[in-house]
């Protein structure tokens, strides 16, 4: 595994993200409100809404489709839902973000 470059930090908006496009799957980069970042699929478990396109609030992010709440830190449904997305190591490094690839 290798750390990729996706961009500053503040190239993605507080409570707010921005999607990564690899060969085999679509991530969600997202940024809380306290510049902490997180990546998840970008596949809810419901019904695979883009929660990339979802609200960003605290440490979760609210499915656009359905309103899941999905927990950015281990990609778990909030209860009563039942489901998970995965979640990919990522980091920020003199301002810059990298996804582990």
């Amino acid at each position: 595994m290798t750390w990729k470059v996706i961009c500053p930090l503040t190239d993605i908006p507080k409570l707010g993200s921005r999607l990564v496009r690899t060969k085999s799957v679509d991530i969600g980069i997202f940024r809380t409100e306290d510049d902490r970042v997180f990546a998840l699929n970008n596949s809810c478990p419901h019904k695979g809404g883009p929660l990339s396109q979802g609200i960003v609030y605290g440490d979760k992010v609210a499915c656009p489709l359905h309103s899941w709440k999905i927990s950015l830190v281990d990609g778990k449904a909030e209860e009563p839902d039942v489901g998970e997305t995965a979640c990919y190591p990522v980091k920020v490094e003199d301002g810059i973000v990298y996804l582990e690839v």
